[in-house]
């Protein structure tokens, strides 16, 4: 499942996107999953939107984001 230049599978490159999400969250780098998403865009991550869109992921990245984020 790589892709046609012989780089990284797919597979692996939106398991690091979405591992990243939750790392991000976990640290309490974001308040939210909006300002998750932007963060994870600034880091460079590609199709933040489409990989964060499903329902469970976004309830679950938001519970984490508010059990653990620290205001400056």
């Amino acid at each position: 499942m790589s892709n046609r230049r012989g780089g990284q599978p797919f597979q692996i490159m939106t398991s690091s996107t979405i591992e990243r999400a939750y790392q991000l969250a976990r640290a309490g780098k974001a308040a939210d999953v909006a300002a998750l998403k932007l963060q994870l865009k600034a880091d460079g991550c590609r199709a933040v939107d489409a990989l964060l869109s499903a329902r469970g992921i976004q309830r679950h990245l938001e519970a984490i984001c508010a059990a653990n984020f620290k205001r400056p």
